[in-house]
């Protein structure tokens, strides 16, 4: 038989590339004021705990509970790494700690706006870690940047394609909408993606890239937005519930890669109570009312905690 009766070949396991260690040293602001530090190899995981009370620290516990927010991350080569930094951040004084806290903060600070073509490069470049690394995407082959250079041109011609930028320019995640179905009856549907840095993630990039993505798709018109999440990822699952998604089907063994089968579940979010008829959708908003979503409660995004 020529090869051309066949369809294309599995995903192996080793065709994942590996990840570098993920290991943070961290410093937790409290509601007292006080620094408490730490470390983990899952920074958002951790935050979590931190904020729940169920598995983090007495002292976050009793200083502050679900009001402590992250005021500094650096990430380390591996655990031992971790655990020394830890160590030396502990050793610091009350005003060396404020110090490395305020420099994170303003290399932290993120920019929210549309994108432009010029943002290709970048946004392909994190995507497609994540083609090579993870199973968030089915997708097996890096996509180019002249595919992702009009997959944002064509976004942006019926909704939101948004980047989130660091104070020093670095591409820190970005969150878009495509349409649910192509048939005219979806016309008020889209389904949402957001990808964040993996130095970033735990770091509320994400939430806050959604946070707007949700109000301008709300703005626009748009009845319902859906989100399609492989399984397992808890992290992402949670992620979605927190901002009013709700888990409605799960597509079992639905895609192969990386060497085994995983789930596909299926996730809704309302963004308009029901009209009938509904109004058309505007597919663009004016510069200034987008604007204003995009600025809207920055400081407080960026202290909030996935």
């Amino acid at each position: 038989m020529s090869a051309g009766q066949y369809g294309p070949a599995a995903s192996l396991a080793a065709d994942r590339r590996p990840a570098d260690p993920a290991a943070w040293a961290y410093l937790l602001r409290c509601a007292d004021g006080s620094l408490y530090a730490g470390w983990t190899n899952d920074l958002a995981r951790r935050l979590r705990a931190h904020r729940s009370g169920q598995g983090g620290a007495k002292y976050t516990r009793s200083h502050g509970g679900a009001a402590v927010r992250l005021a500094y991350a650096e990430r380390c080569a591996g655990k031992s790494e971790a655990l020394r930094r830890e160590a030396a951040l502990k050793r610091l004084s009350k005003s060396e700690k404020e110090q490395l806290a305020a420099g994170w903060a303003a290399r932290s600070a993120l920019t929210l706006r549309m994108a432009t073509p010029e943002d290709a490069p970048a946004v392909t470049e994190l995507y497609n870690w994540y083609v090579t690394h993870g199973t968030q995407t089915f997708q097996y082959e890096p996509s180019t940047v002249e595919e992702y250079r009009q997959n944002i041109a064509g976004v942006l011609r019926a909704a939101p394609f948004l980047v989130a930028c660091t104070a020093e320019g670095t591409l820190a995640g970005f969150a878009c909408a495509h349409p649910w179905h192509t048939r005219r009856a979806f016309a008020w549907d889209v389904e949402t993606t957001v990808y964040c840095d993996p130095g970033c993630v735990g770091q509320g990039v994400g939430r806050r890239l959604y946070t707007a993505l949700l109000e301008l798709l709300r703005r626009q018109g748009y009845m319902n937005a859906f989100a399609l999440i492989t399984r397992p990822n808890p992290q992402s699952e949670a992620f979605h519930r927190a901002l009013g998604f709700t888990r409605y089907g799960v597509e079992k063994n639905s895609g192969y890669k990386f060497g085994r089968w995983l789930d596909l579940g299926y996730w809704a979010l309302p963004l308009n109570p029901p009209a009938d008829p509904p109004a058309p959708v505007r597919l663009r908003l004016e510069a200034e009312e987008a604007a204003q979503v995009l600025r809207r409660d920055a400081p407080a995004a960026e202290q909030r905690i996935l």
